[in-house]
């Protein structure tokens, strides 16, 4: 052992002389960064101990293994906890790596990150987020599994582990998830609850005195205590019996914030802040630890944890088992490798629909289910639902099962009113693999679910959001179910896609472009009203919605003089008052814009082909909040949007109050060209759009 005298040496049992180094490494981290959170890591490194060293079926040379264990650490601030036993077991992630912890480009951020250290499942810090992920991705192993295993093969059988602290279980998507995998009956998620009592504000007592493991068995989990976290056989014994049982597992686990820690343990000082050079002195004095080397790892530690060559060949023996697999049902695990890769079979875009100018008018959440159920039925691993919105939002897959407890190979998820949860546990069926889900809302309720959609964005994973009614032209419900500032707040979100289709075609297109995109998230936004079909033989084709923005119509007799952008249910609205402006021999411009963010990818002669910077007299049409719509018209150009909400009536009497008219469209054009007062397109009493609360910017 080198560091530690004779005496302590015989002291030590192996397993606390590994547990004791994760402390340290950990206190040192942060000591070191001046920054983090030592406390929890101190606390929860003997459950990390057990469960990574006796339990978690992992291979650290192959982070990717599909069989894998899950883990996720909810309690994303107790990162170091994760971070030491990523290295202590042997994945890419150097002791220099542990030293540079929330410094910049390190592989040790502040709290996990996916896509920046291996072997970390998801992101978290969140609070909550991290268990409903881990409700995902148990709910993907549990529908492969039912998918693809047979008798005598089971492929697909692995666990989720996920340690939650007191503020994740406070938070409401931590509800809505755990209500939703009891429901579910996902037997092989196992959480682990840090019971230490102690927030950032002080004892959990001042906010926080609710029985969290009744709570749990309510929802329908099974339920273990461990009364103390530093009781390693108590932890096995807990972790034994929630693997067999065919629930999903709350384990409560009684720490001390801060174990070993002097004078600082079990205090909220211990929490949120470095312990301090001289706390880390005591600290480590106090666990029989050298304190004049931080970092420092026994060579016994590094030995007995390295996990690499168990994890080596627990795959040789997976590969065995899928060879022989193979062997037996060679369709099934050409599908099953088809769907760990997403790969899309050929001609899978066949039966795209499509419709003509003479075809009934249609809204686009209603051509959104045609074309989401001519791909599914080639796609088998597109998997989704909605928050018990099915109907109104047309994502039910025809003929196929919904997943449920009895039958988890089903295809059509119920999530209940649960759009937070579902959002969250769509992450985590997106970072497990083998399933590309999609869920569904109405726009006015992505509000819920934001935090998960911008870690989507964050984690560039590949899950589709359906939005319905997503205007005021949704009409009689109000303004409670009227969005407004939607849009602009999900189009803030970076690395999300937005999608917002002028017309049936248009959302064909969407779901095209949308089964090809794997980079990130994309979000449609889709009309409850009927639109008409626009007469694709003399506009532009639906097909220039991959770019972003496109010419849908351009000015007749010479160059443009004027260019109206539009989107969703408006582009319609904008060929007509094209067709006015024309007639006065205004040569307009149409561009249909259904996504701001795959405009702005697009190369810079691309985008001033569709928007030359000669032309300034610009006007932009959209039922939503006009923030952001400056950055396309420019200073010279105009936004026929909304600076107030909507209101109740039916969907023709709200757009043509607020404004939304073909002729007020041609009257800001005619503005912004010079050619008409301030104000023309009011109404025959002389409101002008300004006071029906449209956007004159």
């Amino acid at each position: 052992m080198g560091h530690l005298s004779p005496e302590l040496e015989q002291a030590m049992t192996p397993d606390l002389l590994a547990i004791n180094t994760i402390r340290t490494l950990s206190m040192d981290a942060v000591q070191r960064a001046n920054s983090g959170h030592p406390g929890t890591p101190m606390a929860l490194a003997p459950l990390g101990y057990q469960l990574w060293t006796r339990h978690l079926k992992h291979s650290p040379g192959d982070p990717h293994w599909p069989d894998r264990d899950r883990f996720v650490l909810s309690a994303g601030h107790a990162s170091m906890l994760l971070y030491s036993l990523l290295h202590l077991t042997g994945y890419d992630l150097s002791l220099e790596e542990l030293r540079n912890f929330r410094q910049w480009e390190s592989r040790t951020p502040g709290h996990p990150e996916y896509h920046m250290t291996p072997g970390v499942e998801t992101t978290t810090g969140p609070l909550g987020q991290g268990l409903a992920n881990a409700v995902g991705m148990a709910l993907a192993e549990r529908h492969l599994a039912a998918v693809f295993n047979r008798p005598g093969h089971d492929i697909i059988d692995h666990y989720t582990y996920a340690i939650c602290s007191d503020g994740d279980l406070m938070e409401g998507v931590a509800s809505e998830a755990a209500s939703f995998a009891g429901h579910l009956k996902l037997g092989k998620l196992i959480g682990f609850w840090d019971d230490n009592s102690i927030t950032i504000e002080g004892s959990t007592d001042l906010a926080f005195s609710e029985d969290v493991l009744a709570r749990f068995a309510a929802y329908g989990w099974h339920i273990e205590r461990v009364a103390d976290g530093n009781d390693l056989e108590a932890i096995d014994q807990a972790i034994r019996a929630a693997q067999e049982d065919p629930r999903p597992s709350m384990i409560g686990v009684r720490t001390i914030i801060g174990f070993g820690a002097p004078n600082k343990a079990g205090t909220a000082k211990a929490h949120g802040e470095p312990l301090g050079e001289a706390e880390v002195r005591l600290t480590k004095q106090n666990l029989g630890w050298p304190s004049e080397e931080p970092f420092h790892v026994p060579g016994e530690v590094r030995q007995a944890m390295d996990g690499r060559e168990a994890g080596e060949a627990r795959q040789r023996e997976w590969r065995q088992r899928l060879d022989a697999y193979e062997g037996e049902h060679p369709e099934l695990a050409a599908q099953l490798q088809a769907a760990l890769g997403r790969k899309l079979p050929e001609g899978w875009d066949a039966d795209l629909p499509s419709w003509s100018a003479e075809d009934k008018p249609l809204a686009t959440r209603a051509a959104s289910g045609k074309a989401l159920n001519a791909v599914a039925k080639h796609v088998p691993w597109l998997i989704g639902g909605s928050a018990d919105l099915a109907p109104s939002t047309n994502t039910l897959l025809e003929g196929e099962a919904g997943l449920s407890a009895e039958n988890p190979a089903g295809r059509n998820l119920h999530y209940g009113v649960r759009e937070h949860g579902m959002g969250s546990v769509m992450n985590g069926l997106a970072l497990h693999g083998g399933v590309r889900p999609y869920g569904a809302t109405f726009l006015i309720f992505s509000d819920y679910m934001r935090p998960a959609i911008r870690l989507a964005a964050l984690m560039e994973q590949p899950t589709i959001y359906v939005f319905t009614h997503d205007s005021v032209g949704l009409g009689e419900d109000g303004p409670t179910h009227q969005p407004v500032e939607q849009l602009a707040a999900l189009r803030a979100i970076p690395g999300l896609v937005d999608l917002r289709p002028g017309d049936a075609n248009e959302t064909a297109e969407a779901w095209r472009f949308i089964m090809g995109y794997q980079e990130g998230p994309v979000f449609l936004s889709l009309t409850r009203q009927a639109l008409p079909n626009l007469d694709r033989s003399a506009l532009a084709p639906a097909r220039g919605l991959a770019r972003g923005a496109y010419i849908l119509a351009d000015a007749e007799g010479g160059a443009p003089e004027a260019i109206i952008l539009a989107t969703g249910s408006e582009v319609g609205l904008a060929v007509e008052a094209r067709e006015l402006l024309q007639a006065e021999g205004i040569r307009t411009r149409v561009v249909s814009m259904p996504s701001w963010t795959l405009f702005a990818r697009q190369a810079k002669e691309y985008r001033e082909g569709v928007l030359p910077r000669e032309v300034r007299a610009r006007v932009a049409v959209e039922a939503a909040g006009s923030l952001g719509w400056d950055r396309w018209v420019g200073l010279d150009g105009a936004i026929v949007g909304l600076s107030r909400f909507g209101a109740s009536a039916p969907a023709t009497r709200v757009f043509e109050e607020l404004g939304f008219t073909a002729e007020n469209v041609a009257a800001k054009v005619r503005e912004v060209l010079g050619l008409a007062p301030v104000g023309a397109g009011g109404d025959q009493n002389g409101r002008g759009p300004t006071q029906l609360g449209v956007d004159e910017t």
